[in-house]
């Protein structure tokens, strides 16, 4: 059950994360950043490191980031937790950082997975899963897919070998904003029902407002069963500021002077 106390510290962690990946965007300047689907995912990645202690220990959950374009908001919680520094964080998309828009792999500083090409991660994530079980390790693999980047066939390959080798310590997570780089997805490529098709490959899928905490929390931390799951997280993209939240045109975008100081006013 979570606690009240835990319950506080995630929404005043949540504040803090939307609030930096903003001054990290406004300090990119003219590069811009993809604010839209960071903005989205900050409680699911709120709720699952608040789960992990060390990053360096073998028997340690993995959280995969296959929307790597959603790198900002992993940077920012990195920097919360003290596996960043602020002067690292804030060589974003600068010359000669070692953070820029899709996050390279670097296990030392907490990053499993270097993001990029949409849907590799899912792949990625089952030959973890495979690897750690083979391994006899008992944790999870939690992969975060975007609901845009399901329209790419290797998630379906890769879902279809997940249930084929039953690997239940994977849990997939589907940040479902319906939006993507060019318009709603529903109009871009209509897939239908993902809670249909993960229950047709094979999956255990819950679906869950992708912003209340609990539901992530309970979500997260039951009791796996025979398959691997899928959960469907119902976001909003931009989630927190008025001029970003349902818009795509925010998937990527540049943050003006005016915008900022808007956007902080909102995030008080």
């Amino acid at each position: 059950m979570i606690t009240q106390d835990l319950l506080n510290s995630l929404q005043e962690e949540t504040r803090w994360i939307r609030r930096r990946i903003i001054e990290i965007a406004y300090k990119a300047g003219k590069n811009g950043a993809h604010l839209g689907g960071s903005l989205s995912i900050v409680e699911i990645l709120s709720v699952l490191y608040a789960q992990i202690n060390n990053l360096n220990d073998e028997n340690r959950d993995r959280i995969i980031l296959s929307k790597g374009h959603a790198a900002l908001a992993l940077y920012s919680i990195l920097e919360y937790k003290g596996v960043l520094t602020r002067e690292e964080t804030e060589t974003f998309e600068t010359n000669g950082t070692h953070f820029y828009a899709h996050a390279p792999r670097n296990i030392g500083k907490g990053i499993e997975f270097s993001g990029g090409s949409l849907s590799l991660g899912a792949s990625f994530g089952g030959g973890v899963a495979l690897a750690c079980r083979k391994k006899r390790l008992c944790n999870r693999i939690y992969i975060i897919l975007g609901d845009g980047e399901c329209d790419e066939g290797l998630v379906w390959e890769a879902a279809m070998s997940m249930s084929n080798y039953k690997l239940n310590n994977i849990i997939i997570i589907v940040d479902c904003n319906g939006l993507q780089l060019d318009g709603k997805t529903d109009d871009v490529m209509n897939s239908g029902s993902l809670e249909d098709k993960f229950t047709a490959f094979g999956f255990d899928v819950d679906v869950i407002d992708g912003h209340n905490l609990e539901a992530l929390y309970y979500a997260f931390t039951s009791e796996a069963g025979d398959k691997p799951r899928a959960i469907i997280a119902k976001t909003v993209k931009g989630k927190g500021l008025s001029f970003c939240e349902g818009q795509y045109t925010w998937h990527h975008n540049v943050l003006t002077k005016e915008l900022y100081q808007q956007a902080l006013e909102e995030l008080k």
